[in-house]
């Protein structure tokens, strides 16, 4: 009794893994491991009962907790606006425009999963509705089903690190930072994964044709009326709103002081992009909204309609990232008007009806439950494991591992790989990121760029064969057996599962290629964040000082105008000011 008493901590931590491994669902796992060590613990003597009369308050603080309110609210724009149509469009018409060239429905797909993730947040959403309408083109056209699989795979994971995700607001919840900061920190790192994904595309292209075929002229639907492609028109567009967005970037400091009305010395990256790319996008809608009015003919058929499908993504991306961003709206806040932009598109579209939304609304439902479950096991756990000395345990394995903050972020790094392959991003959140947050901060490294470096390894969990809920998202819409194609009515052969887990690993590659950039280059993060504002605190004290009144003085009185009262009594003597007798009395009275 004496080992396990003195050993709590880590039997406490062992017992978690086997009640996991015996597949007990986590939040039922978390909660009754922590009731049970905290009986074991009271009857050992080593928890006071008093520790458990706190566990009612911290429920009742999760409930009140606004910044998980847009966890429902993110997830039910995403699940409206995948039965919204808009990925259908956008797929169709990017791959159209991107077809003629090899690799090009598979580059559509990376920027659809872009443009998806920056709108919905929801990896099941993206994979799911990128499965079902993307894959079946790529096989039609002879994509190798790898190549295929494993970018519709890793497409969707993009809604892990590119906001508005879901794992980021966790990360913002139990690291106690800003949902807002890592936002910013994650928007280069999520858009730099989109490059490397397009430049192994490119790569293939050019190395291995084969695998990435262009598609067939007479598959190709995008064309003016006279039969010619229409491009120079859409090209001529993409110029002059690239320009305009450009100008606005380089002078995003004069626009801000004009409109704020204050002097702007320097606006953040992430600020700059999305108010830049308001410009651009704004000319464009202005110039087709022009153009199918009058008639004028001053744009092809196909940049019009280029134009009209990329402007809804768009203008919910700056309804939700850019007024966040901006500082317009907090995070739920964002969600929020997401959720109701996403309706309203629906509304549009004509494809909102009753069933729809309650769909909706019982799987928002339904994660929610899930998340919060989660949230009260991981929080029953948590207060157990602190009353043991559990976190300082941890920070003695782990603060003493060579190599200081290198030699902690790369065997944190290999944790969390490894942990993925059995656990989702919900899970290792709440019940590992508790444990490291605290010798993260210990050994000086900044939360919200070790969130942002976490979020990028988490992203893994989705890709890792056998276990990614990516795979199985897309093995769930995959043929899983041989038919006959709709159009060319050849006969398909299916995808098999040891295809998808063999797509994925090199763009899981890449995840951990992205992992190492960020240890390495720090600023691929921080880049993103504003300047932290540092203030001589000698300075504001003088300031202070210079700002109070004068200091009244007792023993000469003065009126308003300065001279002395001559009906006032004359001052006491200093030996007699009963201040000055009641400081004497308190120093008598301190002990030698």
């Amino acid at each position: 009794m004496e080992f396990i008493a003195n050993n709590m901590a880590p039997i406490m931590f062992a017992g978690l893994i086997c009640f996991l491994l015996i597949g007990f669902p986590v939040a039922f796992s978390l909660g009754a491991c922590g009731l049970f060590f905290a009986v074991v613990g009271i009857e050992l003597g080593v928890l006071p009962e008093a520790l458990m009369q706190a566990l009612p308050l911290r429920i009742y603080g999760i409930m009140q907790n606004e910044t998980l309110l847009a966890i429902p609210f993110f997830t039910l724009m995403g699940l409206i606006l995948e039965r919204s149509g808009m990925a259908e469009d956008l797929l169709d018409t990017v791959g159209q425009l991107f077809g003629p060239i090899r690799g090009g429905v598979a580059i559509a797909v990376i920027l659809v999963g872009a443009m998806l993730a920056a709108t919905t947040g929801v990896v099941a959403a993206s994979v799911i509705s990128m499965g079902l309408i993307s894959l079946p083109i790529m096989l039609r056209y002879g994509y190798d089903r790898r190549i295929a699989s494993g970018v519709i795979a890793a497409s969707g994971t993009l809604a892990q690190i590119i906001p508005p995700s879901l794992v980021l607001i966790v990360l913002a919840d139990q690291l106690g930072r800003s949902v807002g900061d890592l936002y910013k920190g994650a928007f280069v790192p999520g858009f730099m994964l989109v490059g490397m994904y397009m430049v192994l595309i490119f790569a293939l292209a050019i190395f291995k044709p084969a695998m990435v075929p262009a598609l067939p002229p007479e598959a190709r639907s995008l064309k003016e009326k006279d039969g010619s492609s229409g491009l120079p028109s859409l090209l001529a567009l993409t110029v002059l709103c690239v320009g305009v967005s450009l100008f606005a970037a380089h002078h995003m400091e004069t626009i801000h002081t004009w409109f704020t009305g204050e002097t702007v010395e320097k606006v953040a990256t992430d600020e700059t992009i999305v108010f830049a790319m308001c410009f651009g996008v704004a000319l464009a809608f202005v110039a087709a909204s022009i153009n199918r009015i009058t008639r004028m003919g001053l744009l092809s058929h196909v940049a019009e309609k280029v134009t009209f499908v990329l402007i809804p993504p768009l203008l919910l991306i700056f309804l939700v990232l850019g007024t966040i961003f901006l500082g317009i709206a907090t995070p739920t806040e964002g969600g929020a008007m997401g959720a109701m932009g996403a309706i309203i598109l629906a509304l549009l579209r004509k494809r909102l009806d009753y069933k729809l939304l309650r769909q909706a609304l019982v799987g928002t439902t339904k994660l929610s439950c899930f998340v919060l479950f989660i949230l009260i096991g991981a929080t029953v756990f948590g207060l157990t494991f602190q009353g043991v000395d559990g976190p300082l345990w941890v920070e003695h394995l782990l603060a003493g591992l060579p190599g200081g903050q290198l030699g902690f972020l790369i065997v944190v790094n290999i944790m969390v790989f490894v942990l993925a392959f059995f656990l989702d991003f919900f899970e290792l959140s709440f019940i590992v990121v508790p444990l490291l947050a605290p010798v993260a901060d210990k050994l000086g490294i900044d939360l919200v760029w070790f969130g942002v470096l976490l979020a990028v390894n988490m992203q893994t969990s989705f890709m890792h064969p056998p276990f990614g809920f990516a795979l199985f998202f897309l093995r769930s819409v995959a043929p899983e057996k041989e038919y006959t194609d709709k159009v060319t009515k050849k006969r398909i052969a299916p995808v098999t599962t040891s295809q998808i887990y063999m797509g994925a690993i090199p763009f899981l590659c890449i995840q951990l290629l992205m992992v190492g950039l960020i240890i390495a280059f720090p600023g691929i993060v921080s880049s993103g964040l504003d300047e932290k504002q540092n203030y001589d605190l000698d300075k504001v004290r003088e300031q202070m000082e210079a700002d109070m009144p004068a200091p009244i003085d007792f023993e000469n009185p003065t009126l308003e105008g300065g001279a002395p009262d001559a009906g006032a009594a004359p001052a006491a003597p200093a030996e007699d000011d009963p201040m000055k007798a009641m400081e004497d009395a308190m120093k008598n009275e301190q002990p030698k």
